[in-house]
């Protein structure tokens, strides 16, 4: 063993310079090589579903440089190896014949060659800025034979197509075919190819006008050369040469430029493949251009519109602002703005009614004057119905029956329910958007909205498919990221929010609603497509909403002004809703959503109040219900009378024998309830009027409507009189009643039939008191001061 050591030892002792020479330059070629080659900022690209450019955005430093290429066309590639590299896939990184040659051609002539191969010119193309020397060149064979090492040749060919400049800002192969000839790099022809392979050669040849004779030389000797090698046949040679040249740079794809920009702020410098349809997209593009003109015309210039697949919750259309101009800031992205939401938080409030059986979906709500804590809500027609069905102040997005289910239901808990939905933009305290939440007071986004519905679709859409379970995470936020895995949680067999029984009733409650202008019965066509649908329309005129959604698909709209600036007209109804309705019909059509019987419970309903029937109901039909319906109050409304032999006038047991009295059961709605009701139903019957001599028993039949319980009456201040008239109103539930009418015990006047009753006053505190020809009384405090509070 000694024996075999002693020559090392010598020969390591003898050369120990030249091996550490050695050493030291295998240590630097091992480290020679950087671990990132290119730090070179990308410019964001941003693709359609199917992986077309609809949108990219210019790198930092204001270079249009595509992220790097998956693949290399092969029509390039074999151009640019027969043009730049023809050894390329049998040398170790350099060609010492192609050195040489270069060598010669250097020493002899006045024009330079540089001999490079594909991977030296990956390395000078990562050491920028660096002066064209030997000394330079010999450092690009060295770290080129560790570059063969680290890469393979199909990876090397990538970086050298994504890397080379392509004249003036251009950058790479991708990005020069979409400049130049506005197609992707896959696309390019023959002809295109071998002038985008020698262009980087001489890149100031792209220059209209200028050098385009030895620009078409140096492609057509590449073509010839690709026709004597027998890649392309004479042909194709023929047609390749006829192409014309490409010129300056042509504009790029921007379909979707709102979702390209946030695509740039949220994921800068990537190629993202989207789920937008592309298709669908230029549709929406269209429709967006088309209803803009019609808004215009009443100065709304701003629109958006998204549209998303209900199952995957992904991103279908998404038209961020409509083509306004930046006067009216068209920049601004409207679908990821906080906006107030109008109503479109209604059907919320009433799938959570539903759900904890404190409502069935035709159940008659109070729409009557109203006042709470100083807060006066009003219906957008500033009309009352009186009672109406909970379903139809949905459909007609009646105010003042939501602000008072709301406060039936409970602010905190509602609050608290659209947290569970992921509406993180409602990120103050309840008691800071009071009753007016449902109304418009709160805001969010149509990105937030749309989601929230879609969610709703998915919920009921999962409950029927998957044995009556929902998920855990079925509220969740959409994306647009094409390849995003959606987590939607676990399966479990209590719904999160809503029941599916009650988001069908909710659905069923919107589906029956009209169409905008003039196609009142659409519903009854075959061929309309089913969906539930809301409009809203915030204060002031500021914002206008429309919502859809159908088994399949989730459309949200907003339309107004960026500014916040209020527009008369500028409602869901007309400015919205007609473009949601556009979408719907460019979209496949979509059956409507199945009954989610494991979540119904068919019950007794009394047909004219829409309560749970009671025995007082007459006519009683069994309709399908969300199963916490059973727990719902009997209709309150129906209750049996005792009648005289003719049935025209009340009577009881003080004034007509007991044996001859009819008994009827009969819808008596509360003294100001019946008011408004009885105007706006004329099928309504009110009670018959008491026999003569009988006294009413009841204490409800009569009830103040002005002034309202615990509201100030308020008179404008100073205007030279120092008494002022007021109305004083109230509602009866028998017709030719007289009501004598008192202030402070002192008579003021009598009304009959229609007691509305103008008196002259002073600001003070008043007991009011009103008497019908029964003696049948009612009190009330009254205060009356000046609108300053004085």
């Amino acid at each position: 063993m000694s024996e075999f050591l002693a020559p090392v030892k010598r020969i390591l002792v003898d050369h120990k310079i030249k091996l550490s020479l050695v050493g030291i330059i295998l240590i630097l070629w091992v480290l020679c090589l950087p671990k990132t080659l290119f730090n070179d900022p990308n410019s964001t690209v941003v693709n359609s579903s199917d992986g077309t450019l609809i949108g990219a955005r210019i790198a930092d430093d204001g270079q249009w440089r595509f992220p790097q290429i998956d693949s290399i066309p092969e029509r390039f590639k074999q151009s640019v190896l027969l043009f730049e590299d023809e050894y390329f896939y049998k040398h170790p990184g350099f060609n010492p014949i192609s050195i040489i040659k270069a060598i010669g051609h250097n020493l002899t002539k006045e024009t330079r060659r540089g001999g490079s191969t594909i991977t030296q010119q990956v390395i000078r193309l990562s050491r920028k800025n660096q002066n064209r020397t030997y000394w330079e060149k010999l450092i690009e064979v060295f770290m080129a034979t560790r570059l063969e090492l680290r890469y393979s040749k199909e990876e090397i060919l990538k970086l050298y197509a994504s890397h080379t400049p392509y004249g003036g800002n251009v950058v790479g192969l991708e990005t020069a075919a979409w400049r130049y000839f506005g197609i992707p790099a896959h696309e390019l022809s023959w002809g295109q190819s071998a002038a985008l392979a020698v262009l980087p050669n001489a890149p100031a040849l792209i220059f209209p006008g200028k050098n385009e004779q030895a620009f078409l030389d140096k492609r057509n000797r590449l073509l010839k050369k690709l026709w004597e090698k027998e890649i392309i046949d004479q042909t194709t040679y023929e047609l390749a040469i006829a192409e014309p040249l490409p010129q300056k740079p042509v504009p790029l794809p921007d379909i979707a430029p709102h979702l390209t920009e946030r695509i740039r702020l949220e994921h800068p410098g990537q190629r993202i493949t989207t789920s937008l349809y592309r298709p669908l997209q230029l549709q929406l593009n269209t429709m967006a251009e088309k209803h803009y003109r019609q808004l215009q015309s009443n100065e709304i210039h701003n629109l958006a519109i998204l549209v998303l697949d209900v199952e995957t919750r992904k991103v279908l259309g998404y038209v961020g602002n409509s083509p306004s101009g930046e006067k009216h800031a068209n920049y601004v992205n409207i679908i990821t703005k906080k906006r107030s939401t109008g109503s479109t938080l209604k059907p919320f409030l009433f799938a959570s009614l539903l759900d904890e059986g404190q409502l069935l979906p035709n159940s008659l709500v109070e729409d009557v004057p109203t006042v709470i804590n100083g807060y006066h809500p009003q219906n957008f027609d500033l009309k009352h119905a009186g009672a109406v069905p909970a379903s139809k102040a949905l459909s007609r997005s009646l105010n003042v029956p939501a602000v008072r289910l709301l406060r039936e239901y409970g602010l905190q808990k509602f609050y608290n329910k659209l947290h569970k939905m992921n509406m993180e933009s409602l990120d103050r305290p309840s008691s800071h958007y009071g009753l007016s939440l449902i109304l418009g007071g709160a805001e969010s986004s149509l990105w937030e909205v749309t989601s929230t519905y879609a969610s709703m679709a998915s919920s009921l859409n999962y409950f029927l498919t998957h044995s009556s379970t929902y998920r855990s995470l079925e509220f969740t936020e959409a994306t647009y990221l094409q390849h995003e895995t959606m987590d939607f949680g676990k399966e479990q067999f209590d719904p999160l929010v809503f029941g599916a029984g009650s988001i069908f009733s909710t659905f069923q409650s919107m589906y029956e609603v009209n169409r905008p202008e003039g196609d009142e019965n659409w519903q009854f066509f075959d061929s309309s497509q089913p969906v539930a649908w809301k409009t809203g329309t915030s204060f002031g005129f500021k914002d206008a909403w429309a919502v859809g959604v159908t088994p399949k698909y989730a459309i949200g709209v907003w339309a107004g002004n960026a500014d916040g600036e209020g527009r008369p007209g500028l409602t869901g109804i007309t400015a919205a809703a007609p473009i949601l309705f556009d979408v719907l019909a460019a979209l496949p059509q979509s059956s409507w959503f199945q009954k989610p019987l494991d979540d119904l419970v068919e019950i007794e309903v009394c047909a004219q109040s829409g309560f749970r029937a009671s025995v007082y109901c007459n006519d009683i039909k069994k309709e399908w219900m969300p199963t916490h319906g059973t727990r719902s109050r009997p209709c309150p409304y129906h209750q049996q009378v005792f009648l005289d032999k003719s049935e025209h006038f009340r009577v009881n047991s003080e004034c007509y024998p007991l044996e001859d009295m009819v008994a009827k059961n009969w819808l008596v709605l509360p003294p100001i309830l019946e008011y408004y009701y009885a105007s706006s139903n004329p099928n309504y019957k009110p009670l018959p009027p008491y026999m003569e001599g009988c006294s009413a028993l009841e204490n409800n039949l009569m009830e103040f409507i002005y002034p309202k319980p615990y509201e100030a009456v308020l008179l404008p201040k100073d205007l030279g009189e120092k008494r002022m008239e007021i109305i004083l109103k109230l509602a009866h539930q028998q017709s030719n009643t007289i009501i004598y009418w008192y202030l402070d015990e002192v008579f003021v006047g009598k009304t009959e039939n229609f007691h509305e009753l103008v008196i002259p006053i002073e600001p003070g505190e008043y007991m009011l008191t009103a008497v019908d020809n029964q003696g049948n009384r009612i009190q009330q405090e009254v205060e009356v001061r000046y609108a300053s509070g004085e």
